[in-house]
């Protein structure tokens, strides 16, 4: 019987270089917007309600906001790997606590085109009100809006051998339990301090390979 993969990722700050929070903070948050996160960091708020009280607060043009997004850069293999996972029949997840707005404004129908799946909380934007989340239906967490760790357990239970990648601390619960972990940032320090078996990611060849030579 042939071993079944599937590769189920993180987005920001794992897929892209930086998480989109802290682009659009950088860029447009001061102190009173952000108390919310530093709520979150203190125990006080769940990491989903800090990030919808914030997004919630931006009141930028729209057309603005879109190219903002377009300058976030991604990892330049992870296209190639998604590539070759569609060849192979390798299902792609990518799984957000962040919203799937600005994911789908970055990558566009290269989601259709490699046949990945995207689980997140939803995200719509208006000038009015911001950008509103809504916290994932099928997968769903009280503190991330969407779980991770359930995404994993579904194609664990389906029989695959689950390839998990991922940067921070809302991807410990996966990561705890996924077959395969990559990590960057906090989930690394996290992964070894919790005695996770892990490896540093560094970019999207290092784990296209691994799944080349796990098929073998």
């Amino acid at each position: 019987m042939n071993k079944k993969l599937a590769l189920i990722s993180d987005f920001d700050g794992t897929i892209s270089n930086k998480d989109f929070f802290y682009y659009i903070a950088d860029e447009y948050f001061d102190n009173e917007m952000l108390k919310p996160w530093h709520d979150f960091l203190s125990g006080k708020k769940k990491h989903f309600m800090a990030l919808a009280e914030m997004f919630a607060k931006l009141r930028i043009p729209r057309n603005e906001l879109n190219a903002f997004i377009k300058n976030i850069k991604l990892d330049k293999y992870f296209f190639k790997v998604a590539e070759w996972c569609r060849n192979e029949s390798i299902p792609v997840v990518i799984c957000s606590a962040g919203n799937d707005y600005y994911i789908k404004k970055l990558m566009g129908q290269k989601i259709k085109k490699y046949d990945i799946k995207l689980v997140s909380n939803r995200g719509r934007y208006s000038e009015e009100y911001g950008l509103q989340m809504k916290p994932n239906e099928k997968y769903y967490d009280e503190n991330l809006g969407v779980s991770k760790a359930a995404i994993v357990k579904d194609f664990q239970k389906k029989g695959y051998e689950v390839i998990y990648c991922g940067d921070g601390l809302p991807d410990i619960g996966a990561a705890k339990i996924a077959d395969k972990v990559f990590a960057r940032a906090e989930l690394y320090k996290q992964c070894k301090k919790m005695k996770i078996k892990v490896e540093k990611l560094n970019d999207f060849m290092q784990v296209g390979k691994f799944m080349e030579g796990a098929l073998k």
